[in-house]
């Protein structure tokens, strides 16, 4: 809003009042102001521009926004209020692509929307980017997942790790285990890859660690595999399990109609393949 006075000092204050606002909450821009004139009078007067600062939230979101607008996703950035922090709720004509595998571009997102909330903060705000109530969703499952390696860490007196998470995930994964009587847990390894280990009270000294989180990865590989050697739909498996021969040439070399061994020729022969 435009303001107007006398001097560029009362038209502010003139604003300031109109606002409610104080000179800190206030983005002022002078665009005119008064000039002295013959025998030092001053002709003219003042305008003043006065708007109330964007507060860090508002800054986040507006940030956020821009960015969804540069990767060319179709999703709105709305503000909200979650106790003490901000939440920024994104509404996506296709949600996994504004939250990604495992929630990774959503993570980005409210790491980058904290950074811009914070600037110039001498205390650190957090601020939630959320969308169709992952965090929620995410939360739940990491608390089933805490409590089941709860109970294998228990059976197998093993330590358990898991896979690497951000802090915000560790976080859960602590909190859900906190007033457990049979297992503690920690935290190891640098970022980005740090991640939880759950001790069983009374942990065999002499085993060694299971990690949930490769053994996890390595089954669902043997899965697939064992899939399509049974005759599923994986690719490159006949019916019976077995593999197809492969297109190309095989052990007996195929000849051209001038008689040249393609094999030979090309540098390939069975005697150089030994």
């Amino acid at each position: 809003m435009e303001f107007t006075a006398k001097t560029v000092e009362e038209a502010t204050a003139e604003g300031l009042k109109s606002l409610g606002i104080s000179e800190s909450e206030a983005e002022i821009k002078i665009i005119e102001q008064p000039v002295k004139g013959l025998f030092g009078r001053m002709k003219g007067k003042a305008v003043v521009s006065i708007e109330k600062k964007a507060s860090g939230a508002e800054r986040a979101v507006k940030f956020i926004q821009e960015l969804l607008d540069k990767m060319d996703l179709c999703a709105k950035a709305e503000l909200s209020e979650d106790g003490e922090n901000p939440v920024i709720t994104l509404i996506a004509e296709f949600s996994s692509e504004v939250i990604g595998y495992r929630g990774e571009v959503l993570d980005a997102m409210q790491t980058l929307a904290g950074a811009v909330a914070n600037i110039g903060n001498k205390v650190y705000k957090k601020v939630v980017v959320n969308c169709e109530n992952y965090r929620e969703r995410r939360e739940e499952t990491l608390i089933a997942l805490a409590h089941r390696l709860e109970e294998k860490a228990t059976e197998m007196k093993r330590e358990v790790i898991l896979e690497p998470m951000i802090p915000f995930e560790r976080r859960i994964i602590h909190t859900a285990l906190v007033e457990s009587t049979t297992v503690t847990t920690r935290s190891e390894g640098k970022e980005p890859n740090r991640y939880v280990v759950i001790v069983p009270n009374d942990k065999d000294e002499f085993s060694k660690p299971y990690n949930a989180g490769r053994n996890n990865q390595n089954g669902r590989r043997n899965d697939r595999r064992d899939h399509d050697r049974k005759g599923g739909k994986g690719k490159g498996y006949k019916k019976d399990g077995r593999r197809p021969a492969k297109s190309g040439f095989t052990a007996e070399k195929k000849k051209s109609s001038s008689g040249f061994s393609f094999g030979t020729y090309l540098g390939n022969s069975l005697k150089d393949n030994k």
